[in-house]
């Protein structure tokens, strides 16, 4: 399904708007993974900001995909990898900034949690159950219940937070979608 859907030629690589609306918030440097990364367009954008980047993906036709893009573009910062982090999640205390979106596996938290070194910032996007469209997954159990993702992630300081639900005007903002920056707590190194 993923390699089907990942080899269509009309489908761009896109940055997810958790990510290039708080890309502010991104270090100057250091290592930064790209979970599920799909085409890449948040490995793309993570390795245009100047860090180093690992984009791993399940599917091999997407990888492939993100890896011409890379040799396209010259982005010798970028590695993209074919790895099922299911089975193989993040090491320990090994990124500085874990970006994952559109993509739940809610058993992988503790290790997206522990992958963060101290300091490290966690860009998370994904599809909620209170929905205005029919955009993502039919399986509520791949979408997030109401402010599901604070709880979550507690354990890490919250930097963004946003989910709109069925508020106000419901063609404007970002709906359909919960996001969330969040910081592990501890001291940064200084390179």
């Amino acid at each position: 399904m993923w390699d089907l859907r990942h080899g269509d030629p009309t489908r761009r690589p896109e940055a997810a708007a958790v990510l290039t609306q708080n890309r502010h918030l991104l270090p100057p440097q250091g290592l930064a993974l790209d979970l599920a990364c799909g085409l890449g367009g948040n490995a793309l954008l993570l390795a245009e900001s100047g860090l180093m980047v690992c984009a791993w993906d399940l599917s091999p036709v997407a990888v492939e995909r993100l890896r011409n893009r890379v040799l396209e573009q010259g982005l010798a910062n970028l590695q993209a990898e074919v790895r099922n982090v299911e089975e193989r999640p993040p090491a320990a205390e090994s990124f500085d900034v874990i970006v994952v979106t559109h993509y739940l596996e809610r058993r992988l938290v503790p290790a997206l949690v522990a992958a963060l070194k101290p300091g490290g910032l966690l860009f998370y996007q994904t599809f909620t159950q209170i929905a205005v469209s029919n955009r993502g997954p039919e399986n509520p159990v791949f979408r997030l219940a109401d402010n599901e993702l604070l709880r979550l992630f507690k354990d890490l300081a919250i930097r963004f937070y946003r989910e709109e639900n069925r508020l106000g005007n419901l063609r404007e903002g970002h709906r359909d979608v919960a996001m969330l920056v969040a910081e592990r707590p501890g001291t940064r190194c200084k390179p």
